[in-house]
C-alpha cells in the first residue's frame, strides 16, 4: 500500500483576520488549528469559522500553503 497517495491529509488553519492586520505588539500571536481533510472530496483550500482567542471572536480560518 502506497503511503504517499492517502486520501486524508493534515492541514493547518490560520486566522485570516490576524494575518491581514499583522501581529500587533500587544497581541501574543496568531491563532492556528490543526485538522484533517479528505483530498478527494475537497481538492480546494479549506476555510472554517473557528474561535480566535486573539481577536476574541469567531473568524474565518484558512488553510496554510505547504
Amino acid at each position: 500500500m502506497a503511503k504517499g497517495k492517502d486520501a486524508r491529509v493534515t492541514v493547518i488553519l490560520e486566522c485570516t483576520s490576524c494575518v491581514r492586520n499583522g501581529v500587533k505588539k500587544v497581541s501574543r500571536g496568531i491563532s492556528r488549528y490543526i485538522t484533517q481533510k479528505n483530498r478527494h472530496n475537497t481538492p480546494n483550500r479549506l476555510e472554517l469559522r473557528k474561535f480566535c482567542p486573539y481577536c476574541y471572536n469567531h473568524m474565518i480560518h484558512g488553510e496554510l500553503k505547504k
